[in-house]
């Protein structure tokens, strides 16, 4: 690897150091900083949500301006002082995921289990995608008796699970799956169609969806319409316009809503099905999807996995598996969807909590944790379990380009993060 930097008037040749800095920073501090901006981006999705819903963390907030001047030009050559800096920055994303999750709790009520539709119901319909909860409750608030039925898309799945969205009857199931679909999805989805957040994929020459998607907040969509506020009569209107959709069964029921307080609340069960050895191994696989070839791994992973072990999941990476059937353990169901990817702190309090109830450290328990990455919030919940030294992750579909040879030595070393391999090598790896 060889770093890109042009960020200062003295960059090489007028386009770019690529060997190392003039101002004498090299790969591994370029591949630092690189990491901690990304993770930065991660932490400010997650603060936005928040401060959406009224609240904010002035050490979070703080925290943002002083890491991006520490990328500054000129401002640190210290390798240590990057990598500390790269933890606290997981640090920072543990409170903003903390915070946020507790904002979700105390606007949407307490989440639990909950079992989703996935066909369709006769009548209009407007699907809504993204991570914004608080788009999809006005939304929702403002079709009630007009015959409009609503269907959550990728990380708007977990809102099944919250009684203050759960009321609305109109909202009828989930449509779709995972954000890198979307294209084929939306061609094949009669109604208006909301983008709420990022993983919104450019139309092209061939969609026909352009003039019924509307993008809110940060996202838009060139070719498509913006609304600035959360105003739905322009989507209400376009999807009366629309045809409507059909009655017709789904091919599976998806389960979502198990935050980790309604986890918590059967932890009696489950610690009693791990001291009879029910359950041998807990497996954290989620993240990000990805229209990458290689992630057919997570798929393969799930379905290889022996029936005594446990699949907990998070964010859009669990729409690789979320529709297999693994059945129980003694009333425990074997997996077991968290939430949206800042629901990453879910998976933590769960992990802690057991920690706590077999008296030993995370690193003891028969736990082992699968990520997929895309994009910024996973780099995030990267570096937040960093922070919590959790070791031996496993990280694919690949290693980030972004990552330097030298920082992933280190990270290795450290932490004992490594790339995933295959499946069987994987499986055999961890229950040898």
């Amino acid at each position: 690897m060889s770093m890109f930097c042009y960020q200062c008037e003295q960059t090489a040749g007028g386009t770019g150091c690529t060997k190392v800095g003039v101002c004498g920073k090299n790969e591994d501090i370029a591949s630092l900083q690189d990491t901690l901006v990304y993770g930065l981006k991660g932490i400010a999705a997650y603060a936005h949500h928040a401060r959406e819903l009224g609240v904010r963390d002035e050490q979070v907030d703080a925290f943002m301006h002083d890491a991006l001047f520490f990328t500054l030009t000129n401002v640190n050559f210290s390798l240590q002082r990057h990598i500390e800096m790269v933890l606290k920055c997981g640090e920072m994303n543990l409170r903003v995921m903390q915070l946020l999750d507790n904002a979700h709790i105390s606007r949407f009520g307490q989440p639990g289990p909950a079992k989703v539709f996935t066909g369709t119901k006769k009548g209009y319909g407007i699907l809504i995608t993204g991570h914004d909860f608080l788009d999809l409750e006005a939304l929702l608030q403002q079709t009630e008796g007009t015959g409009i039925n609503i269907y959550t898309h990728g990380e708007m799945l977990p809102a099944h699970a919250y009684p203050n969205l759960r009321k609305y009857s109109h909202l009828v199931g989930n449509y779709g799956t995972a954000w890198q679909n979307q294209r084929k999805e939306f061609e094949e989805f009669p109604g208006a169609i909301i983008v709420t957040t990022n993983c919104v994929m450019p139309l092209t020459d061939k969609n026909t969806y352009g003039d019924r998607i509307f993008t809110r907040t940060v996202t838009g969509l060139e070719g498509g319409q913006h609304i600035s506020d959360r105003d739905f009569s322009e989507v209400i209107a376009k999807a009366k316009s629309l045809p409507m959709l059909p009655e017709k069964e789904g091919d599976y029921t998806l389960t979502t809503g198990f935050h980790h307080n309604a986890i918590l609340g059967i932890a009696d069960k489950i610690v009693d099905a791990v001291k009879a050895g029910k359950i041998k191994r807990f497996f954290l696989v989620g993240g990000c999807d990805g229209a990458k070839p290689g992630r057919n791994y997570y798929t393969e992973l799930v379905e290889k996995l022996p029936k005594d072990t446990v699949i907990l999941t998070v964010a859009c990476g669990k729409y690789r598996f979320n529709h297999l059937d693994l059945g129980d353990i003694d009333g425990i169901p074997r997996l077991i969807d968290l939430g949206q990817c800042n629901n990453a702190y879910s998976g933590i309090q769960v992990a802690l909590a057991l920690s706590k109830v077999f008296e030993c450290g995370v690193n003891d328990l028969p736990l082992n944790i699968i990520l997929s990455w895309y994009e910024q919030k996973a780099v995030a919940i990267l570096l937040t379990l960093l922070h919590l030294n959790i070791k031996n992750i496993r990280l694919g579909p690949s290693a980030p380009a972004f990552v330097s040879p030298g920082v992933f030595k280190v990270l290795n070393e450290t932490f004992g993060l490594q790339p995933i391999t295959t499946a069987d090598e994987d499986i055999k790896a961890i229950l040898g």
